[in-house]
């Protein structure tokens, strides 16, 4: 997977349609299926939870996360383990 990445939305792009872990500003984790993204990193993700100390807190749905308020987002398949 690595190969194909030449830019940083290029791993945005193969997270498509993939579960991710987005940590926001003010401690607070979301996994969930990425569905779509914008050039200001704008997430539209469903079968979103909110993570607290590794355990679902509250399951969201559909869910879009403004992309100013992502320290980070990670494949969550290696995030969790």
């Amino acid at each position: 997977m690595a190969n194909s990445i030449e830019r940083p939305l290029d791993l945005l792009n193969n997270s498509k349609g993939k579960e991710v872990l987005v940590h926001l500003k003010g401690d607070k984790q979301f996994v969930g299926t990425l569905l779509a993204f914008d050039i200001h990193i704008n997430l539209v993700m469903d079968n979103v939870k909110q993570m607290e100390d590794g355990e679902i807190k509250k399951s969201l749905g559909l869910t879009f996360l403004r992309g100013d308020t992502i320290i980070y987002i990670s494949p969550a398949s290696t995030a969790l383990k």
